[in-house]
């Protein structure tokens, strides 16, 4: 299996990514899929050849191997790489399209194509989304068909055209089991740093939200406070234009309260 268009959907979102999300790219394409390609294919490869039952029965090798692995675990890590990988395609054909856009309308609409704003940051977060989904959903898969992460040495079988139970032997149930628990836990782990980019982008745009909120009000009330000074002159600044204006006389009186004027009108 060619792996190539995997690599460059990766390494095309590689670009528009947070430092959590290049983290996520790194464990996927070093700790997932280069172990899928260089070891876990090889190991996996004559599985079914090296099944063996203690009886030669014919078509009863093949019937209690369907029924112990009715999927190859090699081939649903290989579906569980390509599901987790695709979604991050959404964020590029996004920026691809945002390109588009700019050259068909021959101006620049957007900072950056690649910015993380507005409608590529709900691909990315619809993207983290689906990339979880997929982890968990797989988590549980690999869980519900074989009985737990376990591969197990020896199986017992009655299934027809079995004459009775017989005996079968898995190859390699040590080497399997240790690639198998690898893959749990880069899977977890991978679950974990899409939640925590998950929180983290949405943590930011609401921050980002709140002090956007907080300028415009404070931008609204200066205005109002603008017109307020030419509708409304300042007190003290009217105070102070009388007394650079006017007459000593009236200057005594403006400084006089309203009852001691009161007085001396009529005196």
């Amino acid at each position: 299996m060619s792996w190539g268009f995997l690599r460059d959907i990766l390494s095309g979102v590689n670009k528009y990514s947070t430092e959590i999300g290049r983290i996520w790219l790194a464990i996927v394409f070093i700790f997932r899929l280069l172990v899928y390609v260089v070891a876990a294919e090889h190991i996996w490869k004559d599985e079914q050849k090296e099944f063996e039952c203690n009886i030669r029965q014919p078509g009863c090798e093949n019937v209690c191997f369907d029924h112990f692995f009715p999927i190859s675990q090699i081939r649903l890590w290989a579906l569980q790489l390509i599901m987790v990988s695709t979604p991050s395609l959404l964020v590029v054909l996004h920026v691809a399209y945002r390109e588009s856009r700019e050259k068909r309308h021959k101006k620049k609409l957007y900072k950056t194509p690649g910015s993380m704003d507005g409608g590529l940051l709900c691909t990315y977060l619809i993207s983290l989304i689906f990339k979880t989904g997929f982890e968990i959903g797989f988590l549980v898969l690999f869980y519900k068909l074989y009985g737990g992460f376990n591969v197990p040495r020896l199986v017992k079988c009655d299934m027809r055209p079995c004459p009775n139970t017989v005996d079968c032997y898995t190859s390699k149930p040590t080497e399997k089991k240790v690639f198998l628990y690898f893959v749990v836990v880069t899977s977890c782990l991978c679950i974990v740093l899409n939640v925590c980019e998950l929180s983290y982008l949405i943590f930011k745009y609401t921050i980002k939200c709140c002090l956007e909120r907080y300028e415009k009000k404070t931008q609204t009330m200066k205005s109002e406070c603008q017109k307020l000074k030419y509708v409304v002159p300042d007190e003290t600044a009217c105070t102070a234009l009388l007394h650079s204006n006017a007459s000593p006389v009236l200057v005594n009186m403006l400084d006089k309260p309203e009852s001691n004027l009161s007085t001396d009108l009529r005196g």
